[in-house]
């Protein structure tokens, strides 16, 4: 049985403890943040792809406890009219709805099911750097201990420290976008017609969406173009109602319902910069694989992050348990991985800079598929289902 540790405890991380725990390896996590509620003011919706993976782990009941399903979408275009509207998820199996939920939410869930199994997670061990031999890997933290295991899986996000340790020239870049999201129980009342369905406004100065919980709170994002990048300081030295105020004579000019649902915002707007790591991006190093944001992070434009970071805790697992080894384990995990996870790394950046995403494909690899729960699907074809 290998040890592996997994740096960070967000989604990626504490999925793939929990998938490598039910595929019988050792495991033990170590995060950074004092506990689970980091970006607890963001939202994310997971689809059906990461419901399935999130189902394989047998973690489907701890994440629907919280949050709220989404069964349906609709798009209006900037004057206000419906063009569209869809369906989510898989209509014959509950599991598989597509959920929106506070990333701290799934976060606590997903620790608070590790905590359950038994899984060991370390709070406010931040990584300072690491040593890969050819007997182990081991982890120095900045409080001066340290952990060795056989692997060390880097899943701390888009400002890697094990990625700078292992991969220092491969660096985040500007996806195009800033991003903003907001919360309001003070918006107008949601009709009938939109209980458990998200709207999507292609507006002509951002992409917004909204939709409202059960509880009647609403949450809601505004995608909005720019040549270059919010600062740090700029972020952090915002007031608390700059990014309405930004926001509000922005959507004013289209007659949807974003202008209001922003101006009835009280509490603190969060903005985030559209970011991604570029294709190509190395993910081994020794003994170190990095997995998630880490690896593939991609702008928020497909709504994929989490649930591709679900996937890989699975596809990970099962890899290290069937392969006969570990260096054809990752092999095979990256052959599985890379074109998908890019693809959807390409297309979400093209979304977010209003770029055509051509047809994909390099020689000798299949077409990205129309619906990534197909996909997830094929890629697990070749193994049982974790146990």
């Amino acid at each position: 049985m290998a040890r592996l540790l997994v740096i960070g405890g967000g989604i990626a991380g504490t999925a793939a403890a929990l998938a490598l725990d039910k595929a019988g390896q050792e495991v033990a996590v170590y995060e950074a943040h004092p506990d689970s509620a980091e970006d607890i003011g963001a939202f994310l919706t997971l689809a059906s792809n990461g419901l399935r993976a999130l189902a394989q782990l047998d973690a489907t009941p701890a994440v629907t406890a919280v949050g709220f399903p989404l069964t349906s979408m609709r798009l209006l275009d900037a004057a206000g009219g419906e063009v569209a509207r869809a369906p989510l998820g898989e209509a014959d199996d509950p599991r598989l709805r597509y959920r929106c939920l506070r990333r701290g939410e799934l976060n606590a869930a997903l620790q608070a099911e590790a905590a359950r199994r038994g899984i060991g997670v370390v709070h406010g061990a931040r990584l300072a750097s690491v040593e890969s031999g050819p007997e182990g890997v081991t982890a120095h933290f900045t409080d001066g201990s340290t952990a060795t295991g056989d692997l060390m899986l880097g899943a701390d996000g888009l400002n890697s420290t094990v990625r700078r340790a292992t991969a220092p020239s491969a660096q985040p870049r500007y996806a195009g976008q800033r991003v903003f999201y907001g919360y309001t129980t003070l918006a107008p009342a949601a009709g009938e017609d939109e209980a458990a369905c998200i709207t999507m406004i292609r507006g002509s100065g951002a992409a917004f969406g909204h939709t409202t919980s059960p509880d009647g709170e609403t949450y809601w994002f505004a995608r909005v173009s720019a040549d270059a990048p919010l600062t740090a300081d700029e972020i952090a030295h915002a007031t608390p109602t700059q990014w309405r105020d930004l926001l509000v004579p922005l959507l004013r000019a289209d007659a949807t319902p974003a202008a209001d649902i922003v101006a009835a915002t009280t509490a603190p707007v969060l903005v985030t910069n559209a970011t991604e790591m570029p294709p190509g991006t190395p993910w081994r190093s020794g003994r170190t694989l990095l997995i998630g944001d880490a690896a593939h992070a991609a702008s928020p434009a497909t709504g994929q992050g989490a649930s591709m970071a679900l996937e890989d805790a699975v596809i990970l697992a099962k890899c290290l348990r069937d392969a006969p080894d570990t260096d054809s384990a990752l092999t095979h995990y990256e052959a599985l991985r890379r074109p998908r996870v890019e693809h959807n790394t390409t297309v979400s950046g093209n979304i977010s800079r209003g770029v055509h995403t051509p047809p994909p494909r390099a020689p000798g690899n299949p077409p990205p598929p129309a619906r990534p729960d197909e996909e997830l699907a094929r890629q697990l074809e070749w193994t049982t289902a974790l146990r």
